[in-house]
């Protein structure tokens, strides 16, 4: 491996200060450029944790992504660190387990997902945001994650997993806590209060829902977990639990992550707005950009299951590799200025991961939600601008803004 800046080698990716204004994309383009295979000794959060090797770049993402018998989901779970929470409960996801009983059981979640069926619920989740968007009439700011895109996404998750709507935001606090237990705002207990209080609510509600459903059958994806058989063999309650946790918490935080970072970038760029305002069929597009430049997970995480070499790199059997998609997106062998928000760009990106068999189930879902919020959002507010100044979720995992204060302008 070529000689490196010894202050690249030294870094310590999971120093709380990296990531206060979002992911450090300026140093993840000197990885990319220096170190693309690097080396984090300690977590400062966690310092029990064992160290991991980052993937910075979109060629060696899409290696790891595609050879799950190295790079195992199973082994040691998915994020960079764990922390307290069980081993146990994360191979309980189908993100958490490797084939063939991954195959098995996602194939179960692909039939509430497939392309047609989502395409069915366009109209009911067009009206979920217009509703939403409604109760803006006569303000003259609001804030687009706590006013928009929080109760759209929770409603559009929650009707697919026969939630009622009454319990929306208690079931998006519970997510916020758990998935953003680090940032002292969201969840003040931090990830002990996470682990201790958090998860038992959730597990208890799971329960009390899942009784619902034995007794009274829906067609909803909770009953569908319910009714599963794998080889003769229903799914054990805290496998349907940490289903029901995976759908709940992607749909919660994937779209609103991004629409709301997608909403930022055309407000700070009103050229590109005023494009989408002229010819709304570009909307598309602007989601595919939108995507490349704001996955919403920062990171996945593999463990290697034998002795390999990636990029050069040896890496040791037992080792975490962790997969960063916010460099791979805008890696500059894959894109011409890739810090720049540009809808005509209409690009491959890794938003969804890089292929393999842990590739997004909910794309469509996504890209339907995100199509429908920026349309709705400009054809109520053309005029609509940031006000205030925009806050990040404090996590080197969740790539999404807490806060996005704006002024509406006159609605059209």
């Amino acid at each position: 491996m070529a000689t490196v800046d010894r202050d690249i080698k030294s870094v310590e990716l999971t120093e709380a200060q990296l990531w206060t204004d979002g992911p450090p994309y300026e140093l993840f383009k000197e990885m990319r450029a220096k170190c693309p295979i690097h080396w984090t000794e300690k977590f400062e959060e966690f310092p029990e944790e064992e160290g991991f090797w980052s993937v910075t770049t979109a060629d060696d993402i899409y290696t790891v992504s595609r050879d799950w018998e190295t790079y195992s989901s199973e082994l040691g779970g998915v994020l960079a660190a764990r922390g307290d929470f069980p081993l146990e409960l994360a191979r309980a996801m189908f993100i958490g387990m490797d084939p063939p009983k991954h195959d098995r059981v996602k194939a179960l979640f692909q039939r509430g997902f497939t392309p047609k069926r989502i395409a069915d619920h366009e109209q009911a989740i067009r009206e979920i945001a217009c509703r939403v968007l409604d109760r803006l009439e006569g303000r003259r700011t609001a804030d687009l994650v706590e006013d928009v895109a929080q109760p759209v996404v929770s409603r559009v998750i929650h009707s697919f997993m026969g939630v009622p709507e009454e319990d929306d935001a208690t079931w998006a606090r519970l997510m916020n806590s758990v998935l953003a237990a680090g940032d002292p705002d969201i969840n003040p207990d931090g990830v002990e209060g996470a682990i201790h209080k958090d998860i038992p609510e959730i597990f208890e509600r799971c329960r009390e829902l899942i009784a619902q459903r034995r007794e009274n059958p829906t067609d909803d994806l909770t009953s569908v977990l319910i009714n599963a058989e794998i080889d003769g063999e229903k799914l054990e309650e805290h496998e349907i639990v940490m289903g029901f946790f995976l759908l709940v918490a992607a749909g919660n935080d994937s779209t609103k992550a991004t629409y709301c970072s997608a909403m930022r970038a055309l407000m700070e760029d009103p050229a590109q707005k005023q494009m989408l305002l002229d010819d709304p069929s570009l909307v598309p597009d602007a989601v595919e950009e939108a995507l490349r430049m704001f996955p919403a997970f920062a990171h996945f995480r593999r463990t290697t299951t034998r002795d390999t070499e990636l990029h050069g790199q040896k890496i040791k059997a037992g080792e975490k590799v962790v997969m960063w998609y916010v460099s791979s997106n805008r890696d500059e062998t894959r894109y011409e200025n890739p810090d720049r928000f540009d809808i005509h760009r209409n690009p491959e990106h890794q938003a969804f991961g890089a292929g393999g068999r842990h590739f997004c189930l909910g794309t469509a879902l996504a890209r339907l939600e995100l199509r429908i919020l920026i349309e709705e959002t400009l054809k109520r507010y053309p005029q609509i601008a940031i006000e205030g100044e925009p806050a990040f979720v404090e996590s080197a995992f969740l790539n999404q803004l807490k806060t996005l204060p704006v002024r509406l302008g006159p609605r059209r």
